[in-house]
């Protein structure tokens, strides 16, 4: 029997040491709202209070764990809009297992659980049109690109556009 290659589980307390360099990473801020560092007290408390129900927390964030146990990424459903039952994708893979097929996995795994578990109509991503990697995984996953809005993102000396990724589920 083949080994899965990602199964999506829960955030746990001990995350904090794994999640709290990747949430300080500035280089991945501009790809999402992030404007300063986060404590580990602070990812705790977030933690603590969240209920890992998109319905109450109109957001989930998920571990991805590869078949052999460690944990090589996390992805979100965020903006999640219950009225339309669509919500946006984020997903980052730790640098040590890039480029191994694991992003691929976690966003399959993630698009199956958003379809047969949440009901949801369709997943969005947006996308900075130089972030190569991404635009890959988006339209390898079977995302189309929607559109462009341009100068979406403050790189601090230019703006730069980003592209929406969809998919119906």
């Amino acid at each position: 029997m083949k080994q899965q290659k990602v199964r999506l589980r829960a955030v746990e307390p001990s995350d904090v040491e794994l999640m709290y360099p990747v949430e300080n990473d500035i280089s991945l801020w501009e790809s999402g709202t992030t404007t300063a560092p986060v404590s580990r007290h602070a990812l705790q408390e977030w933690i603590d209070r969240s209920a890992g129900d998109i319905f109450i927390d109109r957001q989930l964030r998920l571990m991805a764990v590869s078949g052999k146990g460690e944990t090589v990424g996390m992805v979100d459903l965020t903006s999640f809009e219950p009225a339309h039952l669509r919500a946006e994708v984020g997903i980052i893979i730790l640098e040590a297992y890039r480029g191994q097929g694991y992003g691929f996995a976690a966003l399959e795994a993630l698009c199956a659980y958003a379809r047969d578990i949440l009901h949801l109509h369709q997943l969005y991503a947006l996308v900075t049109e130089t972030n190569d990697p991404s635009l890959n995984l988006f339209f390898h996953a079977g995302f189309q690109h929607a559109g462009t809005l341009r100068d979406w993102v403050n790189r601090g000396d230019k703006y730069e556009n980003v592209e929406v990724w969809q998919t119906f589920l």
